[in-house]
């Protein structure tokens, strides 16, 4: 089984943390919506201590995918893509990196310019990366908040346009990340001979 990402296709490394990354982005995304309207309860600080635990670990595994894409490459375009859409797909790729990074970055520097602790798991803590400022906590959480709607808006537009490549134009974009998917290689028809 070849690990790294061959010219048609991501690898399994790859498929992996695409989807454990899709996966804890909706379970960050769930809870950081519901966690702001809950009563002020242990329930409440626990579920804010989750959320800051998912995105340390959402930190951690960007920045593992990033490396991994680096070392292994992408595949290459899909056959017939218009240079526009690779242009569009390619920009659309790195801005969710981007924001994959200042989110769980942005929600540090709130927690450290707040004051709060910061605990993975309630295994270790992690270090201010900020002073304690009104003003900081101010433009941090804003960027967090921001950052995640316009993250959801490229992730609805990176997933649909997987959907419109795999309903319409009948492409493999959608099964080059889907290995359940995959379809068969071209290969000569082999009945049996009479």
């Amino acid at each position: 089984m070849q690990l790294r990402n061959p010219p048609d296709r991501w690898g399994p490394i790859s498929m992996l943390l695409h989807w454990a990354i899709v996966a804890l982005i909706g379970w960050l995304a769930w809870l950081g919506l519901t966690m702001v309207d809950m009563p002020p309860t242990p329930a409440k600080i626990n579920a804010y201590a989750l959320h800051k635990s998912l995105g340390l670990t959402l930190l951690a595994l960007v920045a593992v995918r990033l490396a991994w894409r680096l070392f292994a490459g992408a595949p290459e375009p899909v056959p017939g893509m218009p240079t526009w859409q690779e242009r569009i797909a390619s920009a659309t790729h790195w801005a969710m990196y981007v924001l994959l990074f200042a989110i769980p970055l942005s929600g540090w520097v709130f927690n450290s310019a707040s004051g709060y602790p910061l605990q993975w798991f309630k295994q270790f803590n992690l270090p201010a990366i900020a002073g304690r400022t009104e003003e900081l906590a101010a433009t941090a959480i804003q960027v967090h908040e921001y950052g995640f709607w316009l993250l959801l808006l490229l992730v609805l537009a990176h997933a649909g346009a997987a959907f419109y490549h795999h309903l319409f134009q009948g492409d493999d974009t959608l099964r080059r990340m889907l290995p359940s998917l995959r379809r068969a290689d071209a290969t000569p028809d082999q009945t049996p001979e009479r």
